[in-house]
């Protein structure tokens, strides 16, 4: 009985185990499969479907949407013809970048040419390429490219001292992306009319030792000799090579390549706009001098050529200086372009010292609108960290757009010869006109002369400048063309003083002088400086009047809260 009893429940939880074996596989059997399915839809599923199931916080930093085809196919053709490619681009090259090095020929240098150009034997590599849909009527299409190449180049230099120099560009690295526009498109082989080509973003060259840099950099050796040897030669052909580049192939410069007979005018290089500048002060700027303070002017351009970049004067022994110089350029393509601002230490008959550079782009400027920005120096565009205190500049920016309305029209006829910021000063008889006299044009120019009133209301927060933690502040107002001065009353032992007085100035030339307005501590036996602030007046010359509160230069703390009024009376003059 016993065994029999054992036997049936010997084969019951054999009967079970076997179940339980079959369940788990039949589970195991449909995980797999399920795994398969989902597995097979990810395999399927595109880059939009992913962006409609996580939104952007969910992906790591690492990952990054390519729409950007490989090319492995054309790297390993151009592999094959490259040294066929290299000796048929080589002649047209020199042929092509030497103009447009002599373009950029620094002062320093009588002549400069290729002795020597090949492209080495290192092909290019395309890492990339996509269509770029932007509204416009033909095909944009985008080329990633890297080299780092070998090529032989070596440039005979001549210097107006008389000197002949062999200098080799040594270690070139490339990194871009060009941009072809195939424009327009027509019902005639191969489909387009012509074709244009340009670096779409900044260039990268490096050398294999500051490959981690992102800017134009490359060796110089002088063969046979040390480049060295002559001051300042290094850094105006390492500038010249690198403006070149930038400038004559980077967008919104384009080359024109036509492919069927057509007036292809439309594509070339146009100017959409004007940028007025107006380069106010700057302040803190490094000394760069071992005796005395640095001496500084300031490098103005939106495109490095000689003929449009522009020079302030020179402000000896100061770090605070203020210049007030207008200048004007023109803009080509107010997306992309960029203004760049750099401050020298005039070094005299030696080269110049950079102290710090700064850049604005064009993009972030409200057209039409007048803006007042603080800029701060940094030693290299490309590197924006920089912790050294360099400086800051300031400028007054305008961007006006060609044909923009709303307040740009002449006020007097079509045509005529006036600056942006003239003509947003059209209220009244303020501009400039163009006075013809039988074949002599003369240019008839507005002077913008008013009366200013300012008051000064109050300060704020001013530091400390008696032994007892008070100071007893009062404040000068200077016109600084006319140098002509009016101060406040003296408030004792007050850091939030209240004036409340108004001050009238009679102003020549509005658009050229400049308020400035100084807080100092009444002493019985002298005065101490606490601070300043310095106004164009720009802003109330369009605005008519206006109230705001000025931080104070040159002070820890304090403010100043200023009313300023203007009262046009324009006059003439021909010139």
């Amino acid at each position: 009985m016993g065994f029999v009893v054992g036997l049936v429940i010997g084969v019951i939880f054999g009967l079970g185990l076997v179940v339980v074996f079959v369940r788990s596989e039949n589970a195991r059997s449909k995980q797999r499969s399920d795994l398969a399915t989902t597995i097979a839809s990810f395999a399927r599923m595109t880059v939009e479907d992913s962006r409609k199931l996580l939104s952007p916080e969910y992906y790591p930093s690492w990952v990054v949407f390519s729409q950007r085809q490989k090319l492995t196919w054309l790297n390993l053709h151009l592999e094959k013809i490259w040294p066929y490619v290299s000796e048929a681009a080589s002649e047209l090259i020199k042929a092509n970048v030497e103009p447009i090095l002599e373009q950029y020929r620094p002062m320093i240098l009588a002549s400069l040419t290729f002795s020597k150009l090949t492209l080495g034997t290192v092909a290019p590599q395309f890492t990339g390429v996509s269509i770029i849909e932007d509204g416009t009527e033909g095909i944009t299409m985008e080329l990633e490219m890297q080299w780092d190449g070998n090529p032989s180049i070596i440039l005979d230099i001549k210097t107006y001292l008389g000197v002949a120099l062999p200098v080799q560009v040594k270690n070139i690295g490339f990194t871009g992306v060009f941009r072809l526009i195939f424009r327009p498109l027509v019902d005639e082989l191969p489909c387009f009319g012509a074709v244009c080509f340009s670096l779409r973003q900044k260039s990268n060259f490096m050398t294999t030792h500051v490959a981690a840099y992102k800017k134009l950099d490359f060796k110089l050796k002088v063969i046979g000799g040390d480049i060295s040897t002559i001051p300042g030669l290094y850094d105006a052909i390492e500038s010249m090579i690198r403006d070149a580049v930038e400038d004559s192939i980077t967008w919104p410069v384009r080359k024109i390549i036509p492919i069927l007979p057509g007036d292809y005018s439309d594509l070339e290089l146009k100017p959409v706009g004007t940028l007025e500048v107006k380069l106010v002060q700057a302040k803190e700027l490094t000394n760069k001098d071992m005796i005395g303070k640095s001496d500084p002017y300031a490098v103005i351009y939106v495109r490095p050529l000689r003929d449009r970049m522009k020079k302030s004067r020179t402000i000896n022994n100061q770090l605070n200086p203020v210049w007030n110089e207008h200048f004007e350029f023109v803009i080509e393509d107010a997306s992309t372009q960029h203004l760049v601002i750099k401050i020298y230490d005039d070094e005299g008959v030696q080269s110049s010292e950079l102290i710090g550079c700064a850049q604005l782009q064009i993009s972030d400027l409200e057209p039409g609108k007048v803006k007042d920005v603080w800029l701060k120096l940094v030693k290299d565009l490309e590197i924006q960290r920089d912790n050294k205190n360099r400086g800051q500049v300031q400028l007054e920016l305008l961007y006006v757009p060609n044909g923009m309305e709303n307040g740009f029209a002449n006020p007097f006829v079509q045509n005529f010869s006036m600056t942006s910021l003239e003509k947003v000063l059209k209220s009244g008889n303020e501009g400039k006109e163009l006075v013809e006299n039988g074949s002599e044009i003369k240019r008839r120019e507005v002077i913008v002369r008013g009366v200013l009133s300012v008051t000064v209301i109050s300060a704020e927060e001013l530091a400390p400048a008696d032994l007892m933690g008070k100071a007893d502040p009062y404040v000068v107002l200077i016109m600084k063309k006319t140098e002509s001065k009016n101060k406040t009353r003296v408030m004792n032992d007050s850091l939030n003083p209240v004036w409340n007085q108004t001050f009238d100035f009679v102003v020549e030339d509005g658009l050229h002088d400049m308020l400035i307005i100084e807080v100092w501590d009444h002493d019985t036996f002298g005065k101490d400086y606490m601070g300043r602030c310095i106004l164009t007046l720009t802003r109330v010359i369009l605005e008519g009047e206006y109230k705001d509160t000025f931080p104070l230069d040159g002070a820890k703390t304090g403010t100043l809260n200023l009313h300023l009024k203007w009262n046009p009376q324009p006059i003439y003059r021909v010139t």
